[in-house]
């Protein structure tokens, strides 16, 4: 029997070792990204020195305690990447988001090293993985059931929130404003960039704008006491993002 052309559907066959092997590899991937903060010795924010300009206890960054996510992301990641392997490594429905999820979870293995050397390629590094992430959770659609979605609205939430604090402290950092004004700037473009990512890519996916409202909180509570500027946009902007995951709901 001839080759199939090259135009010719895979057989089944390597149609399912490439499935398998691609699980083998997001395992591999989530344990180096779990693994990086016990390697590195983990990361608590951008150093104040990493900027040309100082930034002290910015704005635009969360309080200490929304940072705790990470655990459910790193723990939740790993055991779909896990149950995957062992349970659904053949299934198309597993198989969609993985290729995507897998690029995204290297760069952030290498990550928190870079970050703690040079927070502009960071931040560069921090939208590619929010990007890759962003896809995987687009392509975890039904018929993937939502539990084995959530890790991944939580991974891509969280990042979206933290590729916007990353330019925050980039503006306020390299004098191009205020850390306030940046923190005033960068709000209302997180929350539109969610609620676009929220209701055309994800409306399936409510956990991705439940951590947005999080890393909100995080932010409220970081600067009460401060003023009342950044306060008040953090609260109208978890107002607006509970009115998109109605939204989202209804469709």
């Amino acid at each position: 029997m001839p080759d199939p052309g090259p135009h010719d559907p895979a057989p089944r066959g390597a149609d399912i070792d490439a499935r398998r092997l691609r699980a083998v590899l997001l395992l591999t991937a989530a344990l180096a990204f779990a693994a990086a903060p016990l390697a590195t010795g983990g990361f608590a924010g951008f150093a104040p020195d990493a900027w040309p300009v100082p930034q002290v206890a910015p704005p635009v960054q969360p309080a200490g305690w929304a940072f705790a996510i990470w655990g459910a992301i790193y723990a939740g990641l790993l055991a779909h990447a896990l149950w995957g392997l062992v349970r659904r490594s053949d299934a198309a429905a597993w198989d969609g988001p993985r290729a995507a999820l897998i690029a995204s979870l290297v760069l952030g293995a290498a990550w928190i090293p870079t970050a703690n050397r040079d927070a502009g390629l960071a931040t560069a590094m921090i939208w590619a993985m929010l990007g890759l992430a962003a896809l995987a959770l687009r392509r975890a659609a039904p018929p993937l059931p939502a539990l084995a979605r959530l890790p991944l609205g939580l991974y891509a939430g969280w990042l979206t929130a933290a590729a916007w604090v990353a330019v925050g402290l980039g503006l306020a950092g390299f004098g191009v404003m205020s850390p306030e004004a940046a923190a005033l700037v960068v709000l209302p473009l997180a929350v539109a960039c969610a609620a676009v990512v929220q209701l055309r890519l994800v409306p399936f996916a409510p956990e991705y704008g439940a951590t947005v409202i999080w890393a909100l909180a995080g932010i409220v509570a970081a600067n009460l006491g401060r003023g009342v500027l950044v306060p008040a946009l953090g609260l109208a902007g978890i107002a607006a993002m509970a009115a998109v995951l109605r939204r989202a709901a209804r469709r």
